[in-house]
């Protein structure tokens, strides 16, 4: 693959200080500029800002894909194989409960990956993933 730009998203909290903890301690981001309302984090090079937002009460809403309940909307990154194994690992030694446990969708076959999803402190939905062979990112 080329070299890809950074994405940024924002993304709303409920309690800015929970989730900030979170991002920096259990997802290893480092974290960048802030203010009393916003925190910028840098996510596997990509910018990931949490923004406070008042705490409403919403559905989690998925669709079944492969038989599991995937969350949507749901964000995260691709990461290289070694990387996701690792950080899958590290994610389970930190307690983090998952929506879907880590495992491989379409093991064999164009596109395998192995995925992985779960909420932050404020609900929001992340899906981590990785393919085999990165060349087949958008194979049919």
């Amino acid at each position: 693959m080329q070299n890809v730009s950074p994405f940024h998203i924002a993304i709303p909290v409920h309690n800015l200080d929970e989730c900030r903890t979170f991002y920096r301690e259990i997802l290893g981001c480092q974290e960048g500029r802030s203010s009393d309302h916003w925190v910028d984090f840098n996510l596997f090079g990509h910018q990931l800002v949490i923004h406070y937002k008042p705490k409403t009460e919403e559905v989690l809403h998925t669709n079944a894909v492969d038989g599991k309940n995937v969350p949507v909307p749901h964000y995260g990154v691709v990461l290289p194989w070694e990387q996701f194994e690792s950080f899958s690992e590290e994610l389970k030694a930190k307690g983090v409960d998952f929506v879907i446990e880590p495992y491989i969708r379409f093991k064999g076959e164009a596109g395998e990956q192995a995925t992985l999803f779960f909420l932050d402190p404020a609900g929001n939905a992340l899906e981590f993933k990785s393919f085999r062979n990165i060349d087949q990112l958008f194979a049919k």
